[in-house]
């Protein structure tokens, strides 16, 4: 049963949304332990109405945990994941370092529930500009077999973590008063400018955060055939991810019937009238942990592709979330058992 929980990283953007969620949520434990780095031990953090201590991470920081969510750099994942699986803990696991470990299960909850259940003590939460598109496309590739998948990604500075957040405010503010600025997340001015690179440069062009999204694509849907062309742009949006998505379907699907798919699918909600300026926007879908869709229309250079606008908050869906579900998951699945 799973009784004591940690949240590993407790102290960042991410695991301070996490620690929210849980109430929120009402998620069931009995203990919980928010673990971080030694700069951060000792914070007072306030759960459910009671006040916790940060710990520092060690591997005897696992000691009697039952489940670990973390959120923290590949680096530090690589090394606390092991030691909390030789005790015995499970962990869900935000990083990239083990996504793509064929002994890992990469899992949004809506799509591959299964594949968690089949974990070895660790189970990976994808990207967040992956997590929105594979929601996207799991009621077009269950109906009409997804083929090819072109995708430009427009990345708010959240997604750089609280120094990201930090570089967009600080840095406009410094424009608009024609004073210089030292940007520390981003290698060029995020303010009134847009940054065509997320990442390293990994292959054939393509940055690291391209990569992810083909990678992952294929692994969570456990199909190689599907081919992903990404482009994936940092914009000077404070929250949520926004995706321009074209995919071609071995099988026609309508504009109609995709609509249909869409509103039907656990997660995402439909927001799609053109001619009375109703569709999806950042600043109208933050803190919401749906995925959010409209502009759907026909591809007009290709016949069996469906072009649509996809939104969503990357700090929940993106990352909290996704992550929380998988621990649902993993209750609900004890639970029945």
């Amino acid at each position: 049963m799973i009784e004591s929980i940690a949240i590993v990283g407790a102290t960042g953007a991410v695991g301070r949304l996490i620690r929210q969620l849980l109430e929120d949520r009402e998620f069931p434990c009995k203990k919980i332990t928010f673990l971080a780095s030694k700069r951060s031990v000792g914070t007072p953090i306030t759960f459910r109405g009671e006040e916790h201590k940060v710990q520092l991470l060690s591997p005897d920081a696992f000691n009697d945990i039952d489940l670990a969510i973390g959120s923290t750099p590949d680096d530090v994942a690589e090394e606390f994941c092991p030691w909390a699986v030789q005790r015995n803990c499970v962990v869900v696991d935000e990083s990239g370092f083990w996504r793509m470990d064929p002994k890992v299960p990469l899992v949004v909850p809506e799509i591959n529930p299964e594949a968690a259940l089949a974990h070895q003590g660790i189970i990976s939460s994808p990207n967040c500009s992956t997590t929105q598109m594979v929601l996207a496309m799991k009621p077009l590739h269950d109906a009409g077999k997804i083929r090819r998948v072109i995708v430009s990604t427009y990345q708010a500075t959240s997604g750089a973590g609280v120094q990201g957040q930090a570089d967009l405010i600080d840095g406009s503010r410094a424009f608009l008063d024609q004073q210089d600025y030292d940007y520390q997340a981003f290698a060029h001015p995020i303010a009134f400018n847009l940054i065509p690179q997320i990442g390293s440069h990994k292959e054939q062009g393509y940055t690291s955060e391209e990569m992810k999204m083909v990678y992952e694509t294929q692994k969570i849907f456990g199909d190689g055939s599907i081919k992903v062309c990404p482009t994936c742009v940092r914009v000077p949006v404070e929250n949520c991810h926004s995706e321009s998505i074209l995919v071609e379907t071995e099988k026609k699907i309508t504009v109609e019937e995709a609509r249909k798919l869409f509103a039907a699918t656990q997660g995402i909600q439909v927001i799609d009238d053109l001619s009375q300026g109703e569709y999806p926007m950042p600043s109208t879908c933050s803190d919401d942990d749906r995925t959010f869709i409209g502009r759907i229309r026909e591809d007009l250079s290709c016949e069996n592709g469906l072009a649509f606008w996809c939104v969503s908050d990357n700090l929940r869906k993106g990352a909290a979330t996704n992550a929380i579900q998988i621990a649902e998951l993993l209750v609900r699945s004890q639970a029945a058992t």
